[in-house]
């Protein structure tokens, strides 16, 4: 389907088009799940499909209220953010690969007499 087609259509056609594009990506998605699709990158089309839509109604949404850049005369403050990063696992501990071998660690040296 192309942009400039669906360019053409009226609000209420896109919004009903974009609930049939819905309902056809979850029925294809069942489709192959359970091996009744026989066209799997259809799948992928009517994605794409349903992504211009909703691309065209919000750029329709957007020329209807056009909203004006909020103008201030305050310099705006600029956060460096460096001093508040923390290193990986400095909240929540080890991963679970480290979880796992030191359980095993702790289980082989408690085996040993």
């Amino acid at each position: 389907m192309k942009s400039s087609h669906l360019r053409e259509k009226s609000l209420d056609d896109l919004v009903e088009l974009q609930k049939s594009l819905a309902h056809d990506i979850f029925q294809n998605r069942l489709k192959n799940f359970t091996n009744r699709l026989d066209d799997t990158s259809s799948i992928r089309k009517t994605r794409r499909d349903l992504a211009r839509v909703i691309t065209l109604l919000r750029e329709r949404a957007i020329a209807a209220n056009p909203v004006a850049p909020a103008v201030s005369d305050a310099p705006q403050k600029v956060a460096s953010g460096g001093a508040k990063l923390k290193k990986k696992g400095a909240v929540r501990g080890p991963g679970r690969g480290e979880a796992r071998a030191s359980a095993a660690r702790a289980k082989k040296n408690e085996a040993k007499p």
